[in-house]
């Protein structure tokens, strides 16, 4: 199953489209989730009365418009609609135990105010332990090429398994991207390297780690793409070309940002694609 939280808002129109459209191709049903939380209106000395029920009666048009949208654009994929009641982030996570896959939108209304990295995007995204997709509002021409990022740590194999899915799914191009760096100490004069002999050891990483999965999918068209540099930097600059950008996270400890890893956090928040975030 497919979950995706919707507010009304231009992006969680794009989210439920996105949601849609893969629930189709994975050949999942597809849930649409709106939360309610009332916090924000009971904070005041006299708390409205009757706001509650206007939050209810909004949310059940929001649910309405979005499942309407998602029947419209995919009329094949079994739907159905959700409301909850609490705390935006924590409901979704929540809901994410039972998905495939859940998708958000970048920015939005009530529980998604804020930028691509606001409180709920973090959250959901630090926490879920399903792959976890935040989409913009634009709408995008297809480019027919999915992006990933590896590195040389087990962690980024599930960003992996899911991008050669989802290029599978797609007839499209995967792009595998591995940036790296020199050592600070590689900029000593006492030190000295051997670039080939170093590029050739970063290609070897790449290589490596995509034969497995290249056995698995022979359908998919590879491209090994390693590149000198740091690793959001050369994931963003591949947006323009890109229908998804695939990131594992490496974050450790008990908040929500840390739980993403720099990287997946870096690209979240500079990215004008869709990004998933696949935790380990």
């Amino acid at each position: 199953m497919i979950i995706v939280g919707v507010d009304g808002s231009v992006a969680s129109r794009a989210a439920v489209e996105w949601a849609a459209n893969d629930a189709l191709r994975m050949r999942v049903p597809l849930r649409i989730v709106h939360v309610v939380d009332r916090s924000p209106y009971q904070i005041g000395r006299y708390p409205s009365v009757d706001l509650p029920d206007t939050l209810l009666d909004e949310g059940t048009k929001v649910l309405r418009e979005a499942e309407e949208l998602a029947r419209e654009r995919q009329p094949e994929v079994e739907i159905s609609t959700q409301i909850e009641e609490g705390a935006t982030a924590a409901v979704l996570r929540e809901q994410a135990k039972d998905a495939n896959e859940i998708v958000l939108g970048s920015r939005g209304l009530g529980g998604f105010t804020g930028a691509l990295l606001g409180s709920v995007s973090t959250h959901v995204a630090g926490h879920a332990h399903c792959p976890v997709v935040v989409v913009r509002g634009e709408r995008r021409p297809v480019q027919g090429e999915i992006v990933v990022g590896v590195d040389d740590s087990p962690e980024c194999e599930p960003a992996l398994a899911y991008a050669f899915e989802q290029a599978s799914l797609r007839g499209s191009t995967l792009r595998v991207l591995y940036a790296w760096q020199l050592p600070v100490h590689a900029f000593a004069p006492e030190v000295v390297y051997d670039m080939d002999e170093v590029r050739e050891a970063q290609h070897r990483v790449v290589h490596d780690r995509l034969a497995a999965f290249a056995e698995k999918y022979p359908q998919v068209n590879v491209v090994e793409d390693v590149q000198s540099g740091h690793p959001v930097d050369a994931l963003t600059a591949t947006c323009d070309k890109a229908d998804l950008v695939v990131v594992g996270s490496h974050g450790r400890g008990a908040v929500g940002s840390l739980l993403l890893g720099s990287v997946s956090r870096g690209v979240l928040h500079h990215a004008h694609c869709p990004v998933a975030v696949v935790r380990t």
